[in-house]
Order: C-alpha cells, then structure tokens, then sequence
C-alpha cells in the first residue's frame, strides 16, 4: 500500500494534523463497488504537550472505535497509553469515508476491519516525521533515534516528547510508504488499554445530545401517526398553545411539530393536539395476519443459491420440514432518537449521535436549500443504536431540517423522541418467516436442503438501493446461503413483501434471523438422524470451513462438551459467521419454569487480529445479553387496527441484570486481518438457547420470543 500524494501539514502553537490518503483493498473484499476510490483516513493531532489526539470517523456509541483505533495509531508511533485522546470527526465525505461503504459511516462492524492499515500507516507516518525533525535539531542520523513510550531518545543523552518537534514535524513532508510493524513487536495491539471513554462516560463529563444547550433553544416533540402510512387529515392546535411554555405549533411532513420553552411542555402541549388522520394508505394489518401473507409470499420467492440434484429431497427416505417465525424487533438503545439544530445566517450547525453523516448532511442540505458547505454536523456520542441511528433514508436528519424549516426564523431546536415514540414509530427489524425442508438419505447423511425466506427489504427505496443485485436484498436473507455445511442439494429463496411499517438494521442484520433458523433446524435434523450436535456439525463442515471448525471446537473444549444433557441442565449449540467474525456459542439452560434460565454461556471467537480483547469479550458479552434479552422477552406486535401494542419497558420487556448469565469468551489467536466484533456476538445465542431448551423439554422452538410461546 502506497500514499496516493503528499497533503500539507497544518502548523499551529498546539502541535500537528496529519493527514493522509492510503488505499485499501477491504472495500472490494466485502463486496463493494470496484470502482470505489481510495479514501482518506482520519487525522493524527499531535499537541505541544505530548497529547495525542485521533480523531475519529467512526461514531462511538459504546463498541469502543475510540479505543480500537487510537491503539493502532499509537502502536505504530510507540506513543504511550496516557497520552492518547480521541474525537469525533465531523460529517466530511472528502476526509472520513468508511472504506467499506465508500462513505461516512458506521455500521456492518466495520469500524476496525476497514481502518487497520489506515490507521497504521498515519501512525507510522507521524512517527517517522517526528524522528526526522528530531534528528535534524539534534544534528544526528534519524537512524540513530529511538521511540519508546511516547519519547525520542539518542545513545549521546538527548530526550524529549513528541510535542518539542511538533512544529518541526509539520514542515515536513509525508513519508510516501512508512514501513509498518512486524506483528512480533505489538506492544499495544492485542493488549488490554483502558477504553478512552469509559472516565468520561463514568464522571458525568461526556457530551451527549441532551446536553446540548444552545441560546433562546426550543424544545421539540412530534406527534407521528397513530398507524403506519397514515398521513395528517386537519388538526386543532388549539389545547396546546394554552399550554405554559408552549411557543408554537407546526404541520411537517413527519406530523405535528410542538415547540416549548422545554421538554415538560412540549409533550403535554402535544398531549393537547387533536389531530385526525389519513389512515387510507396505512397498514391494518395484524402481526398474525401479516405472516399469513407472508407464508402465500414463499410461492413466488426467487432463487437467491441453487446447486445439486433438484428432486434430491423429493426423492429422500425421510423428508423433515419446519417454518421459523419472527417479530418486529425494536432497537431500544438506552438514549433514544435526539438531534440540535441552529439555522442562523444561511447556515446550519447540527450536533447529535450521527451514524451516517454521508446521508444526514445532504438530506439536511437539500431540505434546507443550502449549499453543502453550509450545512455542518457536529457527531456526538451515542448512548446506543444496534442499528437505530443507520438510517438509509436520513429520517431523523429530514424531521429536524422540517423543524427549523417550519420555525420560519433562524434559531436553535432539540428535537427529542421520547422511548415511547420510539417503540411505537417503527424502523424494526424486519418480522420474517422461514420455510425449511432437508431430505435424509436410509443412513440419516442430509442429501437436501431448503431455505426459503419472506420479508421486507431494507435497502429498498434508500441511498443503500445501489448496494442491491438485481433486486434482491442481501441483508434480508445473509446467513441462509454459503452455509458451512455440506448439505447434498441446495435450493436458498427469498419473497420480499411491501409493507407500510418502516424496518431497519437491526444488531447483526439478516443473521438475527437466519443463524437461528438454520442452526436450530440442523440440530432437529441432526437428533433426528441421532448425531451428536457437535461432532455432527464438525462432519458436516466443507474443507474451506477451517474457521468455523476452530471455534466451534474450541467452544467445545472450553465448555467441556459431553452431549445434549447434563446432571438436570441441558446445553445447546450454534455456531455463525457474520461481518467477517466466526463465533460459535454453547449455552447451559435449566428449567426455569415456563421459560429457560440460561446460566452458562461459552463464546469463542475468531475475528482476526485481537487489536483490544477487552473490548472483544465486551462486545461479545453484550451481544450475548442483548440477544438473550430479545430471544426471550421481545417482540413488536401490531393490533387488528395495525396499531403496536408496546410502549415502553414495561411492555417491551428486556433482560434484568439477574437473569443475564455467567459468560466465558475464549478469543483465537490469528494472524488474519482483524474483523467486526460489534454485532457477531448476537447470531448464535438464540438457537443455541433453542436447541438447548428442546434437548430439556422436548418442545422445539419455531419461533421468537420464548414468552410467546405461553400464549
């Protein structure tokens, strides 16, 4: 890898910015346009007081990309610990592309995964240009000069921070293709750094959108429509400018804008609106009903991986069919959706938890009418998203613009959703249903195999359409198809179905949902032909598997296989590749009544290079929490009105802390490119919970929440 041309280096009283482009071939691997340019990547500030500060482009909403990337950069300068800071770069297409998507963004757990060599080669470059400039003052061979732990030292007795050669550095020019570390010398990568935000977030000191104040700033809430697609018929405004606080009330795209002097009045100056609505072009569909559709949908799904005999299953011993069923999930991050905006002079200033500023600050741009240059987003720290804030269609950025457009002045709105509003306005993950077949030969080896799959598109009708081929969307059916397993005869399918009720990413994507239906279905074929679900997987795996063979035996060793059931407990397995990571999980469950109580959870992980372990066995502890809680408990469900029955936590239930099980995570050593570690950790929960719970009770598991299935 190369530098694509030399960029100036910004000299100031503080220290240094680095800047530098460097290509990489990530984007091409996961599938992105070949054309795709190489993007620049993020600065490196070196201050007068030996600070030094990344700023990054990845929004930080708890899966640690401040630290993740910082280490690299640091490893690379061999800058001490201490002295490393991080930031959020602000909304820059031209600066901060995710090399990924090939454009700003987080998301697809590619923070790490597209940086890597990024990242290094800035740190690299800083080092090398920090060396030069003190070899020149000191008036000795750069060669000569050592780094250690954020200090240039020469054998003749000269000492001295990175700061004293800051300004020096910044006249110089940038190395075109720094040599990077042999893995052999990681001090930082692969060690246990303290996460950059973690004091902050603990003391009160980090700055979320709620802490946002701006000057003469009016709080505001909107009433979206009680059904999904129905639209503003008239309103009364009336009740609600009575309320004490309450400034004004506006008609936006989006629904009723009210507008007060702080949070308690503008909801209950919106409590005081009487709105009718349109609801001649909403969803009235019940749940029940909609998946009724979606079973008629499988007819017409088209073929998305076919290979083999196609009568192979037809012409089987024994043939065994199973339909998976799955709700709407929302997202529930713990800080829901919020957003500041200040219009003032032809110019607009937006500070918030900003996943995909290469949509948000067009979106703003253009619903303003203003020049992009005018427009500037300032990415705050997120409390949360699983997905939330990846909005393809910019929803939240187009609601705020709508608010200040509506305002008809200059000025400073918060826009904020309450958890209610959040629940009830949609973005779930898609409700999906399942169809699988799989044939058994007269010995029980599987000949055939069968996915058919119906949902909504996500991509559809977003900036993210380009990413679909030939109308299909891969998100909606990944995880079904290139399986592990030599399974004879293979026939994937996928139905879209159009609904009103609008879906989104959700933590791991299609993998939420495919990595449970084929991972519990293959274990009731594999008890059906009386294997071992272990070894079974292990004999079904192809030679190009070697990853998933690893974790999935070291799963085994870790959690002390010995079959289905235990001294009263049972354990269940499941193992999923998902963003580039192998994880496979084993789960110990005993009979907690109506419901399982998982006690016990073994995780092992193959995500590459292991830039922070801690900040993996975090993620993967979080990813195993916040699956169990949905496999569990929760579920959107819409009325025979097509009105969402959940409101909030009271009945949208998530995991209590005293239910969240002993986790072990065993993380395997490897020399490959580091991937995604943010959402892998999600897929293999559930079935492995399933498959546990039938091997206890006998009663297999079609489909999510648990708590469902008492009903």
């Amino acid at each position: 890898m190369t530098m694509l041309s030399r960029r100036r280096f910004l000299a100031s009283t503080a220290g240094f910015t680095l800047a530098l482009v460097v290509p990489t071939p990530f984007a091409r691997a996961q599938g992105a346009p070949p054309d795709l340019p190489a993007t620049p990547n993020a600065f490196i500030r070196v201050g007068a007081d030996d600070t030094v500060t990344v700023i990054i482009k990845h929004l930080e909403m708890g899966q640690g990309p401040y630290t993740g990337l910082a280490t690299l950069v640091a490893e690379e300068m061999d800058a001490d610990w201490s002295q490393m800071r991080a930031e959020a770069a602000p909304a820059d297409d031209a600066l901060y592309k995710n090399l990924a998507f090939g454009a700003q963004g987080t998301g697809g757990s590619t923070a790490i995964a597209n940086s890597y060599i990024q990242m290094r080669k800035a740190g690299a470059a800083a080092r090398a240009m920090l060396v030069e400039a003190a070899a020149e003052e000191w008036g000795v061979a750069a060669s000569e000069i050592a780094v250690r732990a954020g200090r240039l030292s020469h054998p003749g007795g000269r000492e001295a921070g990175f700061g004293a050669f800051a300004a020096a550095a910044a006249e110089r020019a940038v190395p075109q293709d720094p040599p990077l570390k042999d893995p052999s010398q990681f001090v930082l990568i692969g060690g246990t750094g303290k996460r950059l935000d973690s004091a902050a977030k603990s003391d009160g000191t980090a700055e979320f959108t709620l802490d946002i104040y701006r000057e003469g700033m009016l709080t505001v809430v909107v009433a979206h429509p009680p059904a999904f697609g129905a639209t503003v018929a008239s309103y009364d405004d009336a009740g609600a400018l009575k309320v004490k606080g309450v400034e004004m009330v506006r008609q936006i795209p989006e629904g009723i804008a009210v507008y007060a002097r702080n949070t308690f009045a503008a909801i209950k100056g919106r409590d005081a609106l009487e709105i009718r609505w349109d609801e001649s072009k909403a969803e009235r569909r019940s749940s029940s009903a909609m998946l009724e559709d979606m079973a008629g949908a499988l007819a017409e799904a088209r073929v998305v991986e076919e290979s083999g005999d196609k009568g192979a299953i037809e012409a089987a011993a024994e043939v065994i069919e199973a339909d998976y069923r799955f709700p709407y999930l929302a997202h529930a991050p713990m800080e829901p959706l919020d957003a500041v905006i200040e219009v003032k002079g032809g110019r607009a200033e937006l500070w918030y938890g900003c996943q995909f500023p290469s949509i948000d600050r067009p979106t703003v741009a253009q619903t303003l009418g203003l020049p992009m240059d005018a427009v500037r987003i300032n990415v705050l720290l997120a409390g949360g998203s699983f997905g939330r804030r990846a909005q393809g269609n910019g929803h939240l950025a187009a609601e705020i613009a709508h608010i200040a457009q509506a305002a008809g002045r200059d000025g400073a709105f918060k826009l904020l959703w309450t958890r209610e509003d959040d629940l009830k306005g949609g973005y779930y993950r898609p409700m999906t249903l399942h169809r699988l077949r799989a044939g058994l030969d007269a010995e029980g080896r599987i000949v055939g195999w069968e996915n058919a799959v119906a949902n909504q598109s996500i991509m559809a009708g977003t900036a993210l359409e380009a990413f679909m081929q030939d109308g299909l969307d891969p998100t909606s059916y990944e995880g079904s198809n290139d399986l592990p397993y030599d399974v004879g005869a293979r026939r994937i399918s996928w139905a879209r179905v159009e609904s009103p009720v609008p879906v989104l990413w959700w933590r791991s994507v299609g993998h939420t949902h495919t990595a449970f239906a084929v991972e519990v279905f293959l274990d009731e074929v594999l008890e059906r032909a009386g294997k071992d679900p272990v070894q079974g997987r292990l004999d079904l795996m192809t030679p190009e598997a070697g990853r998933y063979r690893g974790v999935l035996e070291k799963v085994a060793e870790i959690a002390d296989w010995q079959g289905r059931t235990r001294e009263g407990r049972a354990y269940g397995v499941a193992v999923a590749k998902s963003f580039g990571t192998y994880v496979a999980q084993i789960v110990e469950v005993e009979n907690g009544g109506a419901l399982p109580k998982v006690t016990q959870v073994w995780c092992a992980v193959d995500c590459g290079v292991a830039v922070n372990p801690d900040v993996i066995r975090a993620q993967m502890e979080g990813g195993i929490g916040y699956a169990l809680s949905a496999a569990l408990y929760s579920a959107i469900t819409l009325d025979g009105e097509g009105r969402v029955q959940q409101s909030n936590f009271d009945d949208y239930r998530l995991l209590r802390i005293h239910e969240m099980p002993q986790v072990h995570v065993a993380i395997l050593p490897s020399t490959e490119p580091p991937t995604g570690v943010g959402e892998p950790g999600v897929p293999p929960l559930a079935p492995a919970v399933a498959n546990a719970w039938r091997a206890l009770t006998g009663q297999p598991v079609r489909q999510l929440p648990f708590a469902q299935l008492l009903s």
